[in-house]
């Protein structure tokens, strides 16, 4: 790992050997370069089952018709939680390894160097950086989440233009008072205002990314470019516009139960599942919808949350009518996901919350909570910030026109976020060497999906999966649990007992993956 920045910069002399049109530091092209342009876009605490084409009920037309036209996996992973997916994302690596392995240091904390210090480590080149030496124009909007520091902001790291938010989440309609000296959404390096009336930070986000594009369009069109679009929705606080929120009221006021069964059956009519899916019952913690106090307050929420994830897809539709507008659409790679499961925290005790303003309104601060989130993540187990399916599972669609053949079902094998790094470098020319992901390319090669091993650790959870068995531990539980995810993907049955050796050959090769990034603690 210590060879990787000598690597990177001799990856790049390589480049310009294999596209002499590309200078290593992306100057001026000469002539035109068929590499494709490639956009990720991150939602942020999405669950499994909100979009249309993964069983919700919320409308979300525009990504479904890029789903229709591209693959869907069905077990694509992230790292549980906002900061260690994020920097999986960027550079290709372990959270643990670039130096995220919990969240990020806010500015003025004291920094204890290595795996955990928060704050994406300079040794390991960042995808923007890959590529802008690749000869790519990099541009991202959106959460950023990485690095609070000036220094480690995203122009630093590799991205040419930036438009976002700098730490993990704010108001949607401005920086809220609260969070004032706290909280930065920057233009470039400089803090941006967002007093002005009609700001919604997800039109924000998409308006600047199709203006990055449009300026690309106009002045570097025989240039790649790179589009990190990174969605704060629908992580809290619930705010959408009114308008929004309406049209879903009346659909959740049948309740969690009733929303969760019927996505439950539409996911197995999509074929998304099917009988090895266990429906599994309610948990403990969560009362039924009959016995549930303050309904009208519970519907509203979720009408929020539903609403932030319609206008999100809407402004995916703005970015890919502008992309086709252009003529950059068939030769773009993109790719959506979300960087965690369902969010089920509450955050009532920060007391943002200003209970005399309607729920998703300036003012209001609040969560959908654990019922909700149980609904956004059918069929799975658990929530944000825990290694069992439903916090390291997403949604993932895959889209390049010409390239990828459509595909009605869901793909089967599974999938990592430190793959997105290595399919990136390699369709811009440069070689993959000492990551720990593989480029997705075997979507449209034709060639079989490698066999992976799997590693995850947050909070003192724990878990690896290799080929179908998934060895998982949450930091309170007393023992590891092993399911085998071909015969039941909802971890509904422990076979540890029965097979203890398999267990002990996982637990043997987490621990040696957790000494060599630097893991604190390892049961």
């Amino acid at each position: 790992m210590k060879h990787d920045v000598a690597f990177f910069y001799a990856s790049c002399l390589l480049t310009a050997v294999l596209f002499p049109q590309i200078p290593a530091a992306g100057g001026p092209l000469v002539s035109s370069d068929s590499r494709p342009n490639i956009i990720y876009i991150m939602a942020d605490d999405m669950g499994y089952s909100d979009l249309g084409c993964y069983g919700g009920e919320i409308r979300t037309p525009n990504l479904d018709r890029l789903a229709s036209n591209g693959i869907k996996f069905r077990s694509f992973y992230n790292n549980a939680r906002c900061c260690p997916t994020r920097a999986s994302l960027l550079t290709g690596r372990y959270p643990h390894e670039a130096g995220m392995g919990h969240m990020v240091t806010p500015d003025g904390a004291e920094v204890k160097p290595g795996p955990y210090q928060g704050f994406i480590d300079n040794r390991y080149p960042t995808i923007a950086e890959y590529l802008k030496q690749g000869g790519y124009r990099t541009y991202m909007a959106g959460k950023w989440h990485v690095g609070e520091r000036p220094e480690h902001w995203p122009l630093r790291r590799g991205f040419d233009h930036f438009f976002g938010l700098i730490n993990g989440a704010t108001g949607y309609y401005g920086v809220i008072p609260q969070e004032k000296g706290k909280r930065h959404i920057v233009l470039e390096d400089k803090e941006f205002g967002t007093s002005a009336e009609g700001f919604y930070i997800t039109d924000a986000f998409t308006d600047h990314a199709i203006r990055y594009l449009n300026k690309h369009n106009k002045e570097n069109p025989k240039a790649p470019f790179f589009l990190y679009l990174a969605y704060t929705a629908p992580h809290f606080p619930l705010h959408a516009p009114e308008e929004d929120v309406a049209p879903y009221e009346k659909v959740y006021s049948d309740g969690w139960d009733v929303i969760r069964e019927r996505r439950y059956k539409k996911m197995t009519s999509l074929g998304l599942a099917d009988k090895r899916f266990s429906f599994l019952s309610r948990p403990a913690n969560i009362p039924s919808w009959e016995s549930a106090d303050n309904k009208d307050e519970w519907v509203r929420k979720m009408a929020v949350y539903a609403a932030m994830i319609d206008r999100m897809d809407r402004n995916i539709g703005k970015l890919l009518a502008q992309l086709k507008a252009n003529g950059q659409l068939d030769n773009t790679l993109i790719i959506f996901l979300s960087d965690n499961g369902a969010c089920a925290e509450n955050v009532a005790r920060r007391n943002f919350n200003d209970p005399t303003v309607k729920i998703g309104q300036p003012g209001s601060y609040v969560t959908y909570d654990t019922p909700w989130a149980n609904v956004s993540n059918t069929p799975f187990r658990k929530y944000k910030r825990f290694l069992h399916e439903g916090g390291i599972i997403t949604p993932c669609i895959v889209s390049w026109p010409g390239h990828i053949k459509p595909t009605a079902g869901y793909y089967p094998e599974p999938a990592y976020v430190t793959d997105l790094l290595p399919t990136a470098i390699e369709l811009a020319g440069i070689r993959n060497r000492d990551l720990p992901g593989n480029s997705l390319s075997f979507l449209w090669t034709g060639k079989q999906a490698p066999v992976r091993t799997y590693y995850w650790e947050h909070e003192g959870n724990q878990a690896i999966r290799r080929g179908e068995w998934k060895l998982v531990k949450d930091r309170e539980d007393p023992d590891w649990s092993l399911y085998n995810l071909a015969n039941d993907p909802t971890e509904s049955k422990d076979l540890v007992r029965a097979n203890r050796t398999r267990a002990d050959e996982l637990k043997k090769l987490y621990k040696k993956w957790a000494a060599d990034v630097g893991v604190k603690h390892v049961d």
